[in-house]
């Protein structure tokens, strides 16, 4: 899939990436520019299991997915042409440990214009689409689930405090915290 996507890519141009979670509060690359961004006909969602990063196979934790419909704020990254592919490789080690997310290039509007990036999103086809949790679930995902970047609770409560830094209200990240 990497492959698939660098020669999608093509190397011509340099790389914008969307972040919509712990991209925006630890994205681990190098950039030359970040905006806010807006991306229409997806929104944020805690309803991805999580076996490697946040949890275990025998106690699944949850990370954040782009899912189709609504509307997602986030942060833009540019990526220099010349070092889009150290920089993919490395996102991908991260994001894509058993190749859960599509990566698909999504228009992004910014106050400078549209850009073109690369974005990770979820089918809801995908078996690591978690379907509606009950508050109690999440309940028991926030005490029990840690994985190799810590617990579902800690990344949670940091995506929420990051987006609430640079000035985006996600009113459904902040109801589910605070009913947990």
């Amino acid at each position: 899939m990497l492959a698939n996507f660098l020669q999608h890519w093509g190397g011509r141009e340099d790389l914008w990436i969307f972040a919509y979670a712990s991209l925006i509060w630890r994205p681990d690359f190098e950039f030359s520019e970040q905006r806010p961004a807006k991306l229409h006909g997806w929104h944020r969602a805690l309803k991805m299991w999580s076996r490697v990063n946040r949890g275990t196979p025998a106690a699944p934790g949850l990370v954040f997915a782009l899912l189709s419909g609504g509307t997602c704020k986030g942060v833009a990254y540019r990526v220099p042409r010349q070092e889009v592919a150290a920089v993919v490789s490395k996102l991908w080690l991260r994001e894509m440990p058993t190749g859960v997310y599509d990566a698909r290039t999504l228009r992004c509007e910014t106050h400078q214009g549209q850009v073109p990036a690369l974005a990770f999103t979820l089918s809801r086809r995908s078996p690591n689409f978690t379907g509606e949790l009950s508050p109690a679930h999440y309940r028991q995902i926030f005490a029990d689930a840690i994985g190799r970047y810590g617990s579902t609770r800690d990344y949670a409560l940091q995506t929420l405090e990051s987006l609430q830094r640079i000035g985006i209200h996600d009113t459904a990240l902040a109801k589910l915290i605070n009913s947990i």
